[in-house]
């Protein structure tokens, strides 16, 4: 199933990985290859190009067993709207991915760059099944789709030196595949059409998620290092008794007191620091390990002992460090299990979203600002398909 309007966005896909091969097969309607200015056929039924990395820095272009040429660019156009491929990475484990849309193929110096030109709302339900998972309920999807759409429309261009608006992966938002599971985020996103969250100034929300905050959020400056109005940490009850609100990890001591020497230069004869850096306790979250003073980041500990949260405390057990920790992700924003369990508890997707980012409200997208002036009030709103005309989205012709 595509949505019945045209605004498009450009993903980059299979962005972390080098590829120098791969391979379009026909799955649902077919498909035009153009290469450079050429037409060179359409794809069918049991069809399937090879593309490969050229060493003169083209694209080798095989249609089924014939080989075409190399080319600058290689475009597949679908030739109905619902249109969708098999993307299959040749000689790797890799599974294969299916994407609705049109695809675009250059060379780079990694390999073979490959945008899909996507609906935005055919994304949307695509991102909702990679972030989200299938099994849960449709209030849940909601509150996914919208801030997974308010995170598009809000970061538009965020890959534009490269060519394309975002990639598939979570520096973005993760896109591993076109909606294929579950019925109830396809009528989510169809529900939710159009719907952004805007703070009260019409601003777009920043729309962070993470999978479980452990029974309390976090203030996005102990993550990052701007604070936001609308994400202040508060206690959440709703994901306590979820599968991902506790974790436990061991580390050696030797490991742990190394790091905090090597990377902040302790002194060994610190005796305070020296007795916490094995007895911290951490009853509300906080951003720095120990004290402040010290200048160690509870997020700085996170990445290098790969930690599921910074939301922990230490115990000493005799050669080790034990970390009894709380939630999952860096717990800025929506909390995925909590909203799960709200939207089973019958809450409405709005007030899942409201209670996540206070002082927020859910609007379509006709009724908006000027992308250009980053969300800030005009005096005249303008209409949907205004807005997107300054994305790097192109029509492929």
């Amino acid at each position: 199933m595509s949505f019945g309007y045209a605004q498009t966005i450009r993903i980059a896909v299979f962005s972390e990985d080098k590829i120098n091969r791969i391979s379009f097969s026909y799955d649902v309607s077919s498909y035009s290859i153009y290469a450079d200015t050429l037409y060179i056929g359409e794809l069918n039924n049991s069809d399937f190009v090879d593309l490969i990395a050229n060493d003169s820095s083209k694209v080798k272009l095989i249609f089924g067993v014939l080989e075409i040429g190399t080319y600058k660019k290689i475009k597949l156009i679908q030739n109905q709207c619902n249109g969708f491929l098999t993307l299959t990475q040749k000689n790797t484990e890799i599974k294969p991915r299916k994407y609705v849309g049109d695809f675009e193929i250059t060379r780079n110096k990694n390999g073979l760059s490959i945008i899909n030109v996507v609906n935005l709302e055919d994304y949307i339900a695509g991102v909702v099944e990679s972030e989200g998972g299938v099994g849960h309920h449709l209030e849940y999807y909601k509150a996914q789709a919208v801030l997974s759409r308010t995170y598009a429309i809000k970061n538009l261009n965020r890959h534009g030196k490269d060519g394309y608006d975002l990639c598939d992966r979570v520096h973005c938002q993760a896109y591993h595949n076109k909606w294929r599971f579950s019925n109830t985020i396809l009528e989510a996103v169809k529900q939710t059409k159009q719907e952004v969250l805007l703070h009260q100034d019409n601003s777009f929300v920043e729309g962070f998620f993470h999978a479980n905050c452990g029974g309390q959020t976090s203030e996005a400056d102990y993550i990052w290092i701007e604070s936001v109005p609308y994400l202040s940490s508060f206690k959440d009850t709703f994901c306590i008794y979820t599968k991902q609100a506790n974790w436990e990890k061991k580390i050696t001591k030797s490991k742990w007191t190394a790091f905090f020497k090597e990377n902040y230069f302790v002194s060994e004869t610190d005796s305070f620091f020296a007795f916490q850096q094995f007895n911290f306790k951490q009853e509300n979250r906080i951003a720095f390990f120990v004290n402040p003073k010290y200048g160690i980041p509870l997020r700085d500990i996170r990445d290098e002992f790969k930690l599921k949260s910074t939301y922990f405390s230490c115990f000493d057990e005799g050669e080790y460090v034990l970390l009894k920790g709380k939630g999952y992700g860096h717990g800025v924003g929506l909390c995925q299990e909590g909203a799960m369990k709200m939207a089973k508890s019958k809450f409405s997707y709005e007030q899942i979203l409201t209670y996540y980012y206070s002082g927020t409200k859910v609007l379509k997208l006709p009724s908006l600002v000027k992308k250009s002036n980053l969300g800030k009030p005009e005096k005249e709103p303008i209409t949907f398909e205004t807005y997107f005309e300054n994305s790097t989205a192109e029509k492929m012709e």
